[in-house]
């Protein structure tokens, strides 16, 4: 993997291919290895980067207790940066949807297209922040192997392949406690971003599992009706991370999207 720093913070990143850069943001609590699939199916058409956000996988561990996806934005404007890339097809799926909307508000002449896979622009209820609460809770008294039974059961279909499930084991086994308690602190206090779609421009592709039970259809659908230029693609025999479950039918979308950008 390669890296590059951000005031004194080390953050690593895969990168294949040639031609413009398409920009991979990972979910929670997982890492860039999520994206494998999606950077050797379009390595021969873009410059694929997947960025380990901080404090996850290879980058490095973080202080402060609230990890906000405003930060995680404002790195990977850094990142296109030292990759001297002007405006990137962006796509984020949970977490990294979020990372993206917040880039979409803070950095919207840095896009040509945006991807919004498996999540929601609306804001935590009470209740979801309450949950983020408990669950950090919990995998700091038990740790990340009941977390991860819990994760492999929610966030994935009910026909998901076992080196699915093993990869999703993997990472999130393999990330760091810390960094999961600051990551849901920050997720929770995100604010609701729908207008940002509203006022988006560029071309926006909504991405969603048909068995997606934690961002479902309807949030795809409220996504793609607010923003002017969306198109919405349902993934069959997937859950929420379409991306790895059918990583063919995600890259189909993704092309149809990168294709219609002027």
């Amino acid at each position: 993997m390669k890296t590059f720093d951000v005031a004194g913070t080390t953050i690593a990143y895969r990168e294949v291919g040639d031609g413009p850069v398409a920009l991979f943001v990972h979910g929670f609590p997982l890492d860039s290895t999520m994206w494998l699939d999606q950077l050797d199916l379009h390595r021969g058409r873009r410059r694929c980067v997947a960025p380990d956000l901080r404090g996850f996988g290879a980058s490095d561990p973080v202080v402060e207790p609230v990890l906000a996806v405003e930060r995680h934005a404002d790195d990977l404007v850094a990142l296109c940066d030292h990759l001297e890339a002007e405006t990137v097809d962006l796509v984020g799926l949970s977490m990294g949807g979020y990372v993206a909307l917040a880039f979409a508000e803070r950095h919207p002449d840095r896009l040509r297209t945006l991807a919004l896979v498996d999540t929601r622009a609306g804001a935590d209820t009470e209740e979801a922040k309450h949950r983020r609460d408990l669950m950090a809770v919990d995998v700091t008294v038990r740790g990340r192997g009941p977390l991860a039974d819990e994760l492999l059961d929610a966030l994935l279909g009910p026909d998901a392949a076992l080196h699915v499930r093993a990869r999703m084991r993997t990472m999130v086994e393999g990330t760091r406690v810390d960094t999961i308690v600051a990551a849901l602190a920050g997720m929770a206090q995100r604010p609701d971003r729908l207008d940002v779609l509203r006022r988006t421009l560029v071309p926006v592709g909504v991405v969603v599992g048909e068995h997606d039970t934690v961002t479902p259809l309807a949030e795809a659908e409220a996504m793609a009706d607010a923003a002017p230029n969306a198109r919405l693609d349902v993934i069959g025999g997937a859950g929420h991370m379409a991306p790895m479950e059918n990583p063919v039918e995600v890259a189909t979308a993704l092309e149809v999207l990168w294709a219609s950008a002027v």
